[in-house]
């Protein structure tokens, strides 16, 4: 028996249960913050949990958190020595590694120790058996999630967490003139999709305005058409290397096979989206990528989900499907040409 936290985006914990339910024969859920965070434990061992979620595609579990330690909290400042006493406890299995502490706590939690608090406590007790308190390429991840009276603790890699952030909740900063937010979507697929952007020379941006998508392109060197009958941001719009073409996606022509990768977060129908993305296929060059967002936008999210991936599998292949910490309701697809 292994005891697990889950974690998906707001509201959509269900649709990540359900993931985990068709995988898992035995699986008991426990809500811990609703349509987010939950509790979940298999009759199996962790290695094998470890091994079936790794080579599973798990769209909306956005961060998995094994549970390897529980506190009772007792709402006092000294339940921090409880973290303490275990890491001197557990001392060869931090020593000479690089650690890094993810701290979680729900609403109703008692801990009343502060993160920075808790942090540097820790820090120093992992410093006394050797190890190393690092923010980045840890080699091993000490994730806390505090919630109502027990304080649940867990140990991974960043490949087991599916994560090296807390939650999973990947943050970047607000550029002062950003065309908009939406390019944080992008700027996380290229970290979770392990897409390299600059490596491409030119770019489709279906559906571009405000110009987000476009602007990360830019900064990555490529050459961006973008179609959209809508205005582009100021910015955006005067850039050389920025083709505007103000007209429907479904009305333009462009040169066959002249670019290497197509994106589109466009708010349509999903269906609508694919038949775009499937028409401007003859501009791509041979097994081409795309990033493209899909909007869940009925009730039926998983036979929306199947229904795109079929459509679009007339002529591209569907690598990669993941609902991002910046997805809203919608998630974000990794497609090659084929051929």
């Amino acid at each position: 028996m292994s005891k697990w936290i889950g974690t998906s985006n707001q509201n959509f914990s269900p649709y990540a249960m359900e993931e985990l339910r068709r995988l898992f024969t035995s699986i008991n859920f426990i809500q811990l913050i609703p349509g987010e965070v939950f509790l979940f434990d298999i009759p199996m061992e962790s290695d094998e949990v470890q091994q079936l979620l790794s080579t599973s595609e798990l769209i909306f579990l956005r961060h998995v958190q094994p549970i390897d330690r529980e506190f009772v909290l007792t709402g006092q400042a000294s339940d921090v020595n409880q973290l303490v006493e275990m890491i001197s406890y557990i001392d060869s299995s931090v020593a000479d590694k690089k650690i890094s502490i993810h701290i979680r706590t729900s609403r109703e939690s008692l801990l009343v120790n502060t993160k920075s608090e808790i942090k540097s406590a820790m820090e120093e007790a992992i410093v006394e058996v050797g190890g190393q308190l690092v923010l980045q390429n840890p080699d091993l991840i000490i994730t806390i999630f505090a919630h109502h009276t027990h304080l649940y603790v867990g140990f991974g890699t960043v490949e087991e967490l599916r994560s090296d952030w807390p939650g999973g909740a990947i943050r970047f900063q607000r550029e002062e003139g950003q065309a908009s937010r939406a390019k944080f979507k992008l700027l996380e697929a290229e970290q979770v999709f392990g897409l390299d952007l600059s490596l491409f020379k030119q770019a489709i941006d279906v559906g571009a305005a405000p110009g987000g998508w476009s602007s990360l392109l830019l900064e990555r060197g490529l050459k961006v058409t973008a179609i959209d009958p809508a205005v582009l941001d100021e910015k955006v719009s005067r850039h050389p290397a920025l083709t505007h073409l103000k007209m429907n996606a479904s009305d333009v022509k462009l040169p066959k096979s002249s670019f290497d990768l197509i994106v589109c977060d466009m708010s349509w129908n999903p269906l609508l989206m694919s038949k775009l993305v499937l028409g401007l296929r003859p501009a791509l060059k041979p097994y081409s990528y795309g990033v493209i967002t899909l909007k869940l936008m009925n009730k039926k999210v998983m036979q929306s989900i199947r229904e795109v991936k079929e459509r679009l599998g007339s002529g591209y292949t569907v690598l990669q499907a993941k609902q991002l910490f910046h997805n809203r309701d919608e998630i974000t697809l990794l497609i090659q040409k084929n051929g």
